[in-house]
């Protein structure tokens, strides 16, 4: 009788190896093994692929989604200037729908009727994964073995492993959990969940300390085209190599940075650092565009979508109407934010220092105080009568001027 096939979100971490192994003994099942490369720090996948098939998995794919997270995924968070509670830039939310949509295509291809992940039964990413994989085909069942077993400590996991020949780190416990892609990096637990800690240096490995970095600020210009970035000091480059640079540039100046106390999906307050360097700078720039390229009521709503957006992909609802429909609003948005945006950064800070658009909604001869002003001036006392009426009203009726007392 054939075995069921199972398909796993793989690592080739301490978790996920004891997994492939585990689902093969405890449940009876052939293990496919997806690594997803979406720019995390390990540019050579090779040898975790091969890892999962020397632990017995009969298929092992790294799967390169590099130019697919940036063009399909992170062009949208750009689009949406998307930052969960007005902070944190979304990078490992936004890596896990990508994920899921690959993870589901290989159950369909290989015939695989479960899909499987490490995630824990507290943190945001069981949500995120299960959510994605559900919406892109319900028929699937997901096995979440971190969940379900009695491996209660790092410890027992490794006693588990070597007795069943999983291959194990030969050194000390990491001091962090981290998590990381294109993006930024993910930085959370050890000291950190004290939240008085002060962040050790060791955890910054994108951006420089920003006490040390040059005292003259660096100037960059990004170039957009429909609300995507498409340039670097006037160097077209693909959308990944965009954010690449990005990361270089930012990361040298010490810009990036955050230490932030964030509400999870689960219900619980966590202490998270993040290092976003480019995507912090992109984000800038791209709202700052806006600001010359949109006019006031477009811009009102759309960062009240910008704000449900950030939610939306945070809780894992990135296959859903809502996130689809905003992003309808914002395609039609960012036709017009097509422009260069010049930046500074020094010592850890940003300044936008520089715009211009051909969809620039700035009109120097309306707003200049000096000679060429043509702007109706004696037009003001009469629009101002009619903004005016309202507050007249209520003073003569309910408020100040009506002689009623107010309510203490």
């Amino acid at each position: 009788m054939a075995k069921e096939k199972v398909v796993l979100a793989y690592s080739g971490g301490l978790d996920t190896s004891v997994i492939v192994k585990w689902l093969q003994v405890e449940r009876g099942m052939d293990v496919i093994a997806i690594c997803g490369n979406v720019g995390q720090d390990e540019r050579d996948l090779g040898p975790i692929k091969q890892k999962a098939l020397d632990m017995g998995a009969i298929v092992s794919e790294a799967v390169d989604m590099r130019e697919e997270y940036a063009e399909k995924i992170l062009s949208k968070a750009i689009w949406a200037n998307g930052k969960y509670e007005g902070i944190y830039p979304l990078l490992s939310a936004l890596s896990r729908p990508l994920i899921s949509k690959h993870l589901v295509d290989i159950a369909h291809e290989y015939g695989a009727t479960y899909v499987a992940h490490g995630c824990t039964g507290k943190g945001n990413d069981q949500v995120r994964f299960e959510t994605s994989i559900q919406a892109l085909d319900p028929s699937l069942k997901i096995i979440a073995p971190v969940r379900e077993w009695d491996l209660k400590t790092r410890d027992e996991e490794m006693v588990w492993a070597e007795a069943h020949g999983v291959p194990v780190p030969t050194t000390h416990k990491k001091p962090y959990s981290i998590d990381d892609n294109l993006w930024g990096r993910a930085i959370e637990c050890g000291v950190l969940e004290d939240t008085w800690n002060t962040p050790p240096a060791d955890i910054w490995t994108m951006t420089n300390n920003p006490e040390d970095c040059p005292n003259d600020p660096e100037t960059v210009i990004i170039g957009f085209k429909g609300g995507v970035p498409c340039s670097v000091n006037g160097v077209e480059m693909p959308l990944l190599d965009v954010i690449l640079k990005a990361n270089e540039i930012a990361g040298r100046n010490g810009y990036g940075r955050i230490d932030m106390i964030e509400d999870r999906v689960v219900g619980i307050k966590s202490r998270e650092c993040y290092e976003c360097p480019g995507a912090l700078l992109l984000i800038t720039a791209h709202q700052a565009l806006e600001m010359l390229c949109l006019d006031a009521e477009a811009l009102k709503q759309k960062a009240k979508l910008d704000v449900e957006w950030a939610s939306l992909v945070y809780r894992g609802m990135w296959f859903s109407q809502s996130r689809l429909a905003i992003d309808a609003y914002n395609a039609y948005t960012q036709q017009f934010v097509t422009g260069e945006v010049r930046i500074k950064l020094c010592k850890g800070g940003i300044f936008v220092d520089g715009l211009r658009s051909t969809y620039s909604l700035y009109d120097y001869n309306l707003a200049t105080y000096d000679e060429g002003d043509q702007f109706d001036h004696s037009a003001s006392r009469g629009f101002i009568e009619l903004h005016s009426l309202p507050s007249r009203i209520w003073s003569r009726v309910q408020g100040p001027g009506s002689g009623l007392q107010p309510i203490n």
